[in-house]
């Protein structure tokens, strides 16, 4: 049983790799959404724990402005790769240094944008540890390495997981399942946004805040 479980695994893997799968629109919408959900919790954790080692190990920082351990620019940025970087997964390289180039251009716009226009600095690799080669505190050699090597494990892991749940389940649960987790962190997003500063509504970062959590802000 074990050594056919093992042998499953890998001519799945390996006929991810080599056959192009056809899904039906609906379908890969939701795979695009278990996609967004997966993505941007796994950058929150990341964040997590990279600020908690950047502090001293002395204090475990609440990234994000969501209820939700959820952070956004992770799921684009993982879109934007899986877009630019499947029908060449074949190559893994090749996967790595679009992803590299991709992931730095995305994460320097964002950080402009967020400073200059909406005056909110997320991130400043200035005055964080291992900094080197970072340009105007919004990108560093240290980010785009990891979100690159973040981009291996979305093409062949994360994608081929999303694609083995989307053809294992029935279609019907399997879109109320992706449609519905997306639409809640989704939610959760635009509450915090948009609606919460239109409305005057108490931010999750304010109600956070007030129940003790740390959170990490850049001048």
């Amino acid at each position: 049983m074990k050594k056919g479980s093992k042998r499953s695994k890998k001519i799945t893997f390996k006929n991810y790799i080599n056959k192009d799968y056809k899904f039906d629109k609906s379908t890969m919408l939701g795979i695009f959404c278990l996609i967004i959900v997966i993505t941007g919790i796994c950058g929150f954790l990341y964040e997590v724990i990279f600020y908690y080692f950047n502090s001293g190990m002395k204090t475990i920082y609440w990234r994000g402005g969501n209820f939700l351990p959820w952070i956004n620019i992770y799921a684009i940025g993982a879109i934007l790769v899986y877009i630019l970087t499947y029908k060449k997964r074949k190559n893994p390289l090749f996967v790595f240094i679009v992803s590299v180039i991709a992931t730095g251009i995305l994460e320097y716009i964002g950080g402009f944008i967020m400073e200059n226009i909406l005056n909110v600095k997320c991130w400043d690799y200035s005055k964080e540890i291992l900094n080197f080669g970072n340009i105007n505190g919004y990108v560093c050699l240290r980010s785009v390495l990891i979100f690159g090597f973040f981009s291996l494990i979305l093409i062949y892991i994360i994608v081929p997981f999303c694609f083995n749940i989307a053809r294992k389940m029935p279609k019907k649960k399997f879109l109320i399942l992706s449609y519905t987790l997306c639409a809640i962190f989704l939610f959760d997003e635009l509450y915090n946004l948009i609606f919460a500063r239109l409305l005057s509504l108490p931010r999750a970062s304010a109600i956070y805040k007030e129940l003790g959590f740390n959170y990490l802000y850049f001048n």
